[in-house]
């Protein structure tokens, strides 16, 4: 726990899974592991979740009502996504395998599987294999040094409370994209409400400055210098 109350960045994971029961008791068995997790259960929703929130892993079945989850993969590796992406799936013979890593899967277990060995593996991808965010993100005159975890702005240091260095973090690496209240609160594993952000938003903005780099609206936050 941070002097401020806000605990480590959580790791998110998407599942997407369409049988009911077992979808259940894989995002039940993450997040006993410490995982935070999305559930979904066709191609369609869990695009629709990459496209609104940073995820650290994907676990995605082959067999979904709307398609073979492994092009779901190929389109994150065409559009230069690298997120790890395991697959779960019935499917276990040696083409099945290789046509799964020629996609683009990071990782492949077969049905059934062991929840222990699964939590194991998402650990494993979610930090070996993932690479390393950029140590230092530059926003026009605004910098957020990730490692020291330091903001300068126009070459003057500035003081940062742990909530607002965090959202200023998602900002800065997501700038010129719209990032909602709820999306910071998730990002930084922060337990206060949405309305709890938006004050933090609001002495964040105060403390960067003129000219204003934060732009606010009803759907969010938008950092552009």
């Amino acid at each position: 726990m941070s002097d401020d109350g806000v605990t480590a960045r959580s790791v998110f994971v998407l599942v997407c899974e369409d049988d009911e029961k077992l979808g259940e008791r894989v995002a039940d068995g993450l997040r006993g592991a410490g995982f935070t997790v999305d559930l979904t259960r066709n191609l369609t929703d869990a695009s629709a979740q990459i496209g609104a929130r940073l995820y650290d892993c994907l676990i995605v079945d082959r067999g979904l009502p709307d398609g073979d989850g492994l092009d779901l993969v190929r389109r994150q590796r065409e559009s230069g996504v690298r997120t790890p992406a395991l697959l779960l799936t019935a499917r276990d013979s040696p083409a099945d395998r290789t046509e799964s890593y020629a996609g683009g899967a990071d990782d492949y277990l077969p049905k059934p599987f062991s929840l222990a060995e699964l939590a194991a593996r998402v650990r494993t991808l979610c930090t070996l294999r993932k690479p390393q965010p950029t140590p230092v993100l530059t926003v026009g005159d605004l910098v957020v040094d990730r490692l020291r975890r330091r903001v300068r702005r126009s070459g003057v240091l500035l003081t940062m409370t742990t909530r607002e260095f965090c959202a200023l973090e998602l900002l800065a690496a997501r700038a010129g994209t719209l990032v909602t209240s709820a999306e910071i609160a998730a990002f930084c594993a922060d337990p206060t409400s949405t309305t709890g952000i938006d004050e933090v938003m609001t002495r964040l903005d105060r403390k960067l400055g003129e000219p204003q780099i934060i732009h606010s609206s009803a759907a969010g936050y938008l950092l552009h210098a």
